[in-house]
Formats: C-alpha cells, sequence, structure tokens
C-alpha cells in the first residue's frame, strides 16, 4: 500500500477496529516508528477515545519522539483529567531529558491541561520560566484554578489579564458553576460584550447541574445557533436529572434540526434508554442506530452494553462485551460484572472479574455489592478482605456501605466493628449512606443502643436514616419506641414512606399495640397490600383471627402472599385449623414452591396430633417437587461465622458440643422441660421425636457459644428459619439455668431471651 493510499485511509476511520487496521498498514510498511505516523495515530486515538494502553503502546513505539508527538499525547490525556495526572508528569520528564526536543511556549499550555490537579503545580514553574503574561499559558492556568480550585485563584488570573477572549470569560462562567456559584456565574454572562454557542452552553450545563432543568432548558431555547455539543449539553441535563423520556423526546427535535449526532449523543440517549423502564423504547432506538448504520466507539458501545443489561437483556449484552475485543476498558467489565450480578449470575460476574486485566474501586465494588444484594454476605466480606490486602484500590464509602449492610445481614457484628474501625483508620467520608448502613448493621446484630447512637450523631438524616431505625425497633419488638420515632420524623418536615408505614406497623404488630396500629393504618391514605399483610399480622397477634380474615375479604386489592401467610401463622398460633386451611390453600396457588406455607400447615395439623393430614401435605410436598429448606444457625466467633444445621456433627468442636447438649437435657427435664414433640413433623416413635428437635441447629449454636464465650456475656445467634416452638422453650429455659442472656434473629424478628422469659411475649 502506497503512503498516498495510508492518506486516504486516515480520513475514512471511524472506530478504533479501523484505526488498528491502519496501525497494521504502518507496521507492515515499516512506517510504524516514524513520528509523523505515530503523531497521526496518538491524534486519532484521541477522537476515537481509545484506550490508554493501547494509545501508550503507539506512543512508545517511536524511538525518539519530537515535539509533535510528546504534543498529541498530551492533548490525549487532557480529557482524561487526574486518572492519568501521574502519567503527564512523566511524559514532561522524558521531554525534559531529549536534548532534540524543543520546549516552546505552546507546550505549556496543553500541559497544564492535560495534568488534572497537578497542572496547578505548574503555575509557579512558568512563572519562573518567564511564561505567566502569555495569555494561553494563563488561560490554562485559570481553567485549572477553574476546575479544580480554589476558584478565587482563577478570578484573580482573570481580573489580571489585561485583555480577556471569549475563551477567558466562558472558562470563568464555567469555574463558578463548576463550584455551585450560580450567582456570580449569571453576573459574568450579563457582563459579556459578546456570547458564544459555548457561552450560552456553559449556562444550559450549570443550571443542569443545580437540576433546574426549566432554566436550563430556558437558555438551551435561547441559543441563538445551536450545535451539537449545546444539544449533547440538555439531552445530558434531563438523561441524568431522573427525565429520561424528555432526553428521548428532545433527541427528534434534534433529528430533525438537520445537526448531526457525534458520539457523544449516541452514549447519552443509550444511557437514557437504560434509564426507561419501557423496553420497547431501547428496542426503537437500536433500529435508529442500525438504519444510520452508526459506528459506537468503545466508549458508546459500554453504554449500549449497560443498556442491555438493565433491559435484562444478558445475552445482547455480552455479545457487545464479546465485539469489544482487546478495546474493553474497565468501565466496560464494570458493566458487564454488574450485569451478571444484576440478575444472580455471581459466576459468571466473579469469572469476569478475576479476568479483569486491572480492577478499579468500580470492579471491586461491583462485585462485593453483587455478593451482598444476592444473598452472599460471606463473600462479599472475603472478597472486601482481599481488597484491602491488596491495599489498591482504596475502598470508598459505596464498598463500605456494601461491606457493613453484608456484616448485618450475616449478624456479624465483631466483622462489622472491624469495618467500623477500617472507616475511621483511613478517614473514609461518612455519608448518609455510611451513617444508614451502621444503623444497620447494629439493628440487625441485636445492639439497638449502638444503632439509637449512630442515629442521634447524624447531623443531617433522610427518609432510608427513619425507615432504618424503624424497622430495627420493628425486629426488636419495641413498638413504641417506634411509632415515636415516626413522630419525630414529621417533626423534621420528613414525610414518612411505604417502607415507613410497613416497618411502624410491623413494630405495633410485634409489641401487640394494637390500638396504635389500628390508628397508623387508617391514617395512611391509599393503603397497598403490604400494610394489608401488616394490619393482618396485628389482628392476629392478639388473638382477633376472624376479624383478620375479614380485612382480607374485604380488602380492595388483590390479597398476595404476605396476607395470606400472616393470616396462617395466626392461624398456627391460635390452633385454627379452618383459617389455617383456607390461608394454606391460596398460599399453594401463590407459591407452589415455598416450602415454609407446607410446613406450618403441617405445625399445625401436628399440633393436633392429626398426623394422617401431616401425612397428606408431606405427599403434596413431594409431588409438587417442594424441598424443605435447610434450617442453618450460626454464631460469630474469632472473626468467623460458625455454622450448624440439624443433627450435624461437622464441626470440629462436635464432640463437646454434644457433651454440652446432653448435660443441657438433662438440667432442662430436671426444670420441668418436656420436649415439645408436635415440632416433628413425621409420626415416629416418642423417644426418635425428642431425639429430633433435641439437636435442632439453634440448640447446638446455643451450646458451641456457652463452650467458647465468656462467663455473663451475651450469645448472639442467627437463624435462616423461623425458631421453632420448642427451641424457643428451650432456650429460655437455658437462659434462665446458665444465667446468660441470649439473642436469637430468626428469619421473623429479634428474641431477647433472659431469666427464662422472651422479648417476643411467645408471639412470632
Amino acid at each position: 500500500m502506497s503512503l498516498l493510499q495510508l492518506d486516504s485511509l486516515v480520513c475514512k476511520i471511524s472506530n478504533v477496529s479501523q484505526l488498528r487496521q491502519l496501525h497494521a498498514h504502518l507496521i507492515q510498511n515499516s512506517l510504524h516508528h516514524q513520528n509523523q505516523w505515530v503523531s497521526l495515530l496518538i491524534n486519532q486515538c484521541t477522537r476515537l477515545r481509545a484506550p490508554p494502553p493501547y494509545t501508550r503502546l503507539i506512543f512508545h513505539s517511536t524511538p525518539r519522539p519530537n515535539i509533535h508527538v510528546f504534543t498529541s499525547m498530551l492533548k490525549y490525556y487532557a480529557p482524561l483529567g487526574n486518572v492519568c495526572s501521574n502519567q503527564v508528569v512523566s511524559l514532561y520528564q522524558l521531554m525534559q531529558r531529549c536534548e532534540d526536543v524543543c520546549l516552546g511556549t505552546f507546550v505549556y499550555p496543553v500541559l497544564i491541561k492535560s495534568s488534572g490537579s497537578a497542572g496547578i503545580a505548574f503555575h509557579a514553574h512558568v512563572v519562573k520560566l518567564g511564561l505567566g503574561s502569555d495569555h494561553y499559558v494563563r488561560n490554562a492556568i485559570m481553567s485549572v484554578y477553574s476546575k479544580y480550585g480554589p476558584v478565587e485563584h482563577a478570578r484573580d488570573v482573570f481580573d489580571e489579564m489585561p485583555e480577556r477572549s471569549l475563551v477567558d470569560w466562558n472558562n470563568m462562567i464555567s469555574g463558578y458553576w463548576k463550584w455551585g456559584n450560580k450567582v456570580e456565574a449569571c453576573k459574568l454572562f450579563d457582563m459579556m460584550p459578546e456570547k458564544s454557542v459555548v457561552t450560552w452552553t456553559a449556562m444550559v450545563t450549570g443550571y443542569a447541574r443545580m437540576k433546574d432543568l426549566e432554566n436550563a432548558r430556558r437558555y438551551f431555547d435561547n441559543i441563538p445557533e445551536k450545535n451539537v455539543v449545546s444539544w449533547n449539553a440538555m439531552l445530558s441535563a434531563y438523561a441524568q436529572n431522573g427525565s429520561p423520556e424528555e432526553a428521548l423526546r428532545l433527541f427528534d427535535d434534534m433529528m430533525n434540526s438537520g445537526d448531526e449526532p457525534n458520539e457523544t449523543t449516541w452514549a447519552i440517549v443509550i444511557s437514557a434508554c437504560s434509564s426507561c423502564g419501557d423496553s420497547s423504547i431501547a428496542d426503537t432506538f437500536i433500529q435508529k442506530l442500525n438504519q444510520k448504520r452508526t459506528h459506537l466507539s468503545y466508549f458508546g458501545k459500554t453504554a449500549m452494553l449497560d443498556m442491555y443489561a438493565k433491559h435484562g437483556s444478558i445475552k445482547s449484552a455480552r455479545e457487545v462485551f464479546d465485539e469489544l475485543g482487546v478495546y474493553k476498558s474497565s468501565g466496560t467489565w464494570n458493566a458487564m460484572i454488574s450485569a451478571y450480578a444484576r440478575v444472580g449470575n455471581l459466576t459468571s460476574a466473579r469469572e469476569l472479574f478475576d479476568k479483569m486485566p486491572e480492577r478499579d474501586v468500580v470492579s471491586w465494588n461491583s462485585m462485593i455489592s453483587g455478593y451482598a444484594q444476592n444473598g452472599q454476605s460471606a463473600l462479599a466480606i472475603d472478597l472486601f478482605k482481599g481488597m484491602t490486602a491488596a491495599d489498591n484500590p482504596k475502598p470508598n464509602e459505596v464498598t463500605m456501605v456494601s461491606v457493613i449492610s453484608a456484616c448485618g445481614h450475616l449478624g456479624a457484628l465483631e466483622i462489622g466493628n472491624w469495618a467500623v474501625n477500617f472507616l475511621t483508620k483511613h478517614h473514609t467520608n461518612l455519608s448518609i449512606s455510611v451513617y444508614n448502613s451502621l444503623i444497620f448493621l447494629y439493628s440487625k446484630c441485636g445492639s439497638m443502643d449502638d444503632a439509637k447512637r449512630i442515629f442521634n450523631e447524624m447531623k443531617k438524616r433522610d427518609v432510608v436514616s427513619y425507615n432504618t431505625l424503624i424497622s430495627g425497633f420493628a425486629a426488636h419488638g419495641h413498638g413504641m419506641e417506634a411509632v415515636k420515632l415516626m413522630m419525630k420524623m414529621k417533626e423534621e418536615f420528613i414525610e414518612p414512606n411505604r417502607e415507613t408505614y410497613i416497618g411502624i406497623l410491623t413494630a405495633c404488630s410485634h409489641a401487640g399495640l394494637l390500638e396504635e396500629g389500628w390508628k397508623i393504618f387508617e391514617s395512611i391514605i391509599d393503603p397497598d397490600v403490604d400494610h394489608y399483610a401488616c394490619v393482618v399480622d396485628l389482628l392476629g397477634r392478639v388473638g382477633k383471627v376472624d376479624e383478620a380474615k375479614k380485612i382480607v375479604d374485604g380488602m380492595q386489592k388483590e390479597p398476595h402472599a404476605g396476607v395470606y401467610g400472616s393470616l396462617l401463622n395466626a392461624s398456627r398460633i391460635h390452633k385454627r385449623i379452618d383459617l389455617g386451611e383456607f390461608a394454606a390453600s391460596k398460599l399453594f396457588e401463590l407459591e407452589p414452591h415455598n416450602s415454609g406455607n407446607y410446613l406450618l400447615l403441617s405445625n399445625i395439623y401436628a399440633s393436633a396430633g392429626r398426623w394422617d393430614d401431616v401425612v397428606r401435605v408431606r405427599e403434596a410436598m413431594r409431588n409438587a417437587g417442594v424441598k424443605k429448606a435447610t434450617g442453618w444457625s450460626w454464631v460469630e466467633y474469632n472473626g468467623k461465622m460458625h455454622k450448624f444445621i440439624a443433627g450435624d456433627r461437622s464441626h470440629e468442636l462436635s464432640d463437646e458440643i454434644y457433651r454440652r447438649l446432653a448435660e443441657l437435657g438433662r438440667k432442662l427435664r430436671n426444670a420441668g422441660y418436656i420436649a415439645d414433640k408436635a415440632c416433628v413433623l413425621r409420626d415416629v416413635e416418642e423417644e426418635e421425636k425428642e431425639e429430633m428437635v433435641g439437636t435442632h441447629s439453634e440448640k447446638l449454636a446455643v451450646c458451641f457459644a456457652l463452650l467458647v464465650t465468656e462467663a455473663k456475656s451475651v450469645i448472639s445467634v442467627v437463624k435462616n428459619l423461623r425458631v421453632c416452638r420448642d427451641c424457643h422453650t428451650a432456650i429460655k429455659m437455658i437462659s434462665k439455668l446458665e444465667g446468660r442472656k441470649i439473642i436469637l434473629r430468626d428469619n421473623n424478628r429479634f428474641h431477647h431471651f433472659s431469666d427464662g422469659q422472651c422479648s417476643c411475649g411467645d408471639y412470632w
């Protein structure tokens, strides 16, 4: 291929794949190391947003880079800001060492703008070199101060300028907007002798940053002559402020205006499609892309991948991911990992995470939150430990929210406190989200005093802060505290939402506050089905089971499984077989594979000694292919979670645990304990029934804790299912016999056992 052909090929390049083809031709013609071509390739990388590793590879292909190559590389780094500031400084040091590279004044504006916040350090350097009065250098210095602060220093440079160009005015206005100074930005705008499309666009972007879309649109509509950048600014304003439909309507206006969209436009609109709940909008947009035969950059394709993922098209997302080949950025990898995590495919997510050439904090956060949000809290914590051991990148507040929440789900207070110490040691920003996760941690670990302390320490609270603490009070049966907290919430002008009322009604139910709960329910303007489920549970708790059934029958909305589940549990507690059968029949239709419903009905029959019906329910389970969920109980000790299942002998201290269990059994029987054999859902010999209930997971967990913890210390146990009646009775007695406070968290609430009593009042 001739030089003329190569030159004409450059004009046709529209994506990184084509750029690589040109690069290959240059290598074949032994031109890839010549400065002229290296500079051209780097300029194309800048235009196409090629990945930094590939661009650096091109730069290093020339043995003696000239000033044009260096300048091209600096221009490539300029849009990347702080991400590549270290590389820019190293590049400048290399330029200084090259004897045949003459550093003219024109280099310094590019250098300063390419250095991110490090560009501020060049201010004194250029003054020392006698370049401080150069107009372009001054503009670059002002831009860096405008972007990274203090903005007052930028204004000082601006005021010292004997003559100001349009670019200077625009930079100063943008700087004020960046630092939230609307008043000064508007003053400068009004003072300007002339305005360009860039000036108007800066105002659009500024108001959008303040979430004032009305004024942003007003300035946009007044732009005398719009260009693609101004369209992109308004599109981005809508897309980033929760108005994706408006963004798509504006995009249609742009297409009708004759202005051609660029790569940034497509990426913004793709992101808007991602935020739309209607997948047909995304499909229509993809058709437009195909009709225009648009070639997206890796940046645009990453946005496309994210759009497919959010609409559940994982196969299409993976196709885009694989298409990108070696051009995958860390953002691309992160988007695909998040896509897999979102649908619960943690195996594929972890495979990609492990294969990533370079992980950033978002990569770690995507995987950690993926584990945490899919019920794999232990794996989330283990991965976080791996992140801290690697020491790069540093965990941020997003990481800590996921990890602290995971500790809460596990009931791992010891590990949670370690995470809190990590926060303190590394001076991590304590945002509202971090505070809320700490309230969640302590609430879920049985430490409501600490949860209240964190809540009271907060300078600013949101609805999530209140809801988290209210839910904590609910789980612990502190009904009146929850009600008082909602009153305080209203005093602070924070409106209760759907979750608030669920928490309050649950708290009233767990505390038996019928009157208070009913008043709160009646105050809800449009109660949803979850609120009805809470009221059914509330009535059932105080024995008003028939009234609960009337509520269900009179519902204006279709009852869901939670409503019938509350009625079924009330029927179990109050031994109402008729209502239990009614609720169970509805649940078998709504949740045919939920083993808990079958087991609750079995419990009702077993309590009445109706073993034939127990067998019938068990057979129905088998015929429907429903398997009983395995019951786990775990105890945190020495930074590890020790898990037990019924009859478990796998633990290293198993022999000691069973000896302690036998010893406790004798003490219990001497104190009057009789095993509740109705908890065994099979008609077997009485002795076998007693042995089966005697080795339930929560009893093994309590015995383990008695062995390894200090006398008089509080024992904490977490169970994944509802605690059975027999274990509940036994643990009450153990608390008195051993003189220990025992906190048990099951899947419904907390049970605080002390001196033979339980905080739940024997209703759970």
